[in-house]
């Protein structure tokens, strides 16, 4: 029989089959027929349909017709991830137990998500799974394809693939061929890695570049509908002696027993922790640009290719399977920013003369940019003060990264799987703060190093450290 929280989600599976599932229609299937005697069962997993069921990776041996039928009903809830093949850091099986695992049914706390980027999203689709309530506020009025290009690497797709939108994402952007460094005069390749089968198979999940735009449209669907607000944007928070109040421009206030501060480098969330204090300049700027791939006149480029200047660089790829948009950020150094503004509009001249010098094949791909903008880059100090109280901040909230490593949204996104799993594991919330932070904090100061060093992937670079990490099963830092 399967435990109570796997019951209560497979109820949701049912739904999900009565509303068009394909895929619940097929696990709904596959459990009536395997509910008869072994006989029938049987029968029914040697017909064309039951050997053509899904069978998750976990299920590489022969199982008897029980034992199939329930790993069928974890393979129910793991296509819309409830609980996954990971089910011991989900803690929705029976095999999920100890002193500090709390039972699924019982995680009856309210938990609001300020912000709904890579970050606040990701941590808040584990949350629903584990059976939390969680509602996420987001200022902005909804989601639209605006912004710019981002990468995510193996380490992030495979969170991603237990929410349940790897395939999506996939079909979505790009698996690129390959990403190659060159050096910014002679064009010299200095360094290559192959995205390939075997690499996909060593990284534990695919390389994929991606509009931002699509991306959010993807990760909308791993919360549970009507659990983001938007137009809400943030003014206060008040402690209560029960709860955390949060106060919202829009006029309304709502209820929380535990506060996730997602909310980007300027993070209200931040200030309410750790006091008001203004991100840091880091000297440097971005060019960014995306501009429809036919401008370039049947002139070939690869994938993805970074150009390593003296004092700069940049990184022009493709953001879908279809080729046919390409984005292109460059980053120099500036001596200051003195606008208030997010962006500021650049031109293709400016482009151009910022990158004077450089090889002729950046340069034609150059020469064809349209719709130019500058962009700021910030940092912040590090601190590793990321929770206090009901308080717990991720992503560019509590350690910013600089874009030079691609690593940002990575390091959001196994922020918000870490997090959900020490939510899971203790019931007081300053055990899993704690456990939380001791189990990220060492990595991502290795990440936000290496980002200011700018030295990812310049020469020949051990990879594996960072790629092959699983923020669903990596280990979580013992308790002091």
């Amino acid at each position: 029989m399967p435990s109570s929280a796997q019951s209560f989600y497979l109820e949701r599976v049912d739904a999900r089959e009565e509303a068009g599932c394909g895929q619940c229609r097929g696990t709904a299937a596959a459990r009536s027929n395997l509910s008869g005697d072994d006989g029938a069962a049987a029968a029914w997993l040697d017909s064309p349909e039951g050997r053509s069921y899904p069978r998750s990776t976990s299920n590489k041996i022969a199982l008897s017709p029980p034992a199939f039928a329930r790993q069928i009903d974890a393979d129910a809830v793991s296509h819309h991830v409830r609980p996954g093949p990971d089910r011991e850091w989900a803690g929705f099986c029976a095999q999920a137990t100890g002193p500090n695992k709390v039972d699924a049914m019982k995680n009856d706390k309210r938990i609001a998500v300020v912000g709904a980027g890579l970050g606040g999203l990701s941590a808040a689709g584990f949350l629903q799974r584990a059976g939390f309530h969680v509602t996420v506020y987001e200022q902005a009025p909804s989601f639209s394809r605006i912004g710019a290009g981002i990468i995510l690497s193996a380490n992030v797709m495979k969170a991603l693939r237990r929410l349940g939108v790897e395939r999506a994402l996939v079909e979505t952007g790009i698996k690129p061929h390959c990403y190659i460094s060159r050096a910014w005069d002679t064009g010299e390749t200095m360094y290559e890695i192959i995205f390939d089968a075997a690499s996909e198979e060593r990284f534990g999940g695919p390389y994929l570049n991606i509009h931002r735009g699509d991306l959010h449209a993807v990760l909308e669907q791993v919360v549970t509908p009507g659990t983001i607000a938007f137009n809400h944007h943030l003014i206060d928070l008040k402690e209560t002696s029960q709860s955390m109040r949060l106060i919202f421009e829009n006029g309304v206030e709502a209820e929380a027993d535990i506060v996730i501060g997602a909310d980007g480098i300027r993070s209200r969330i931040r200030e309410c922790l750790l006091g008001d204090e203004a991100p840091r300049f880091v000297g440097a700027v971005a060019h960014r640009a995306i501009f429809a791939t036919e401008r370039l006149r049947g002139f070939d480029i690869p994938d993805c290719t970074k150009w390593w200047g003296r004092d700069r660089h940049i990184l022009p790829y493709f953001m879908t399977d279809r080729r046919d948009e390409i984005y292109v950020i460059g980053v120099v150094p500036a001596a200051t920013w003195q606008s208030d503004a997010a962006s500021l509009p650049s031109s293709r001249e400016e482009l151009l003369q910022s990158f004077a010098g450089f090889h002729q094949d950046l340069r034609r791909v150059l020469e064809v940019a349209e719709d130019v903008s500058l962009w700021p880059i910030y940092d912040r100090e590090r601190d590793d003060r990321w929770s206090g109280g009901r308080i717990v901040l991720l992503g560019d909230a509590c350690h910013p990264m600089r874009p030079y490593m691609a690593a940002g949204g990575a390091m959001a996104v196994e922020d918000g799987a870490i997090l959900s799993r020490c939510l899971t594991a203790f019931d007081e919330p300053a055990e899993a703060f704690r456990c939380y932070e001791a189990t990220r904090i060492p990595r991502v100061a290795d990440v936000q190093r290496i980002s200011i060093e700018n030295s990812w992937m310049r020469g020949p670079t051990e990879t594996d450290w960072f790629y092959c990490y699983d923020p669903c099963t990596a280990p979580l830092a013992p308790q002091q």
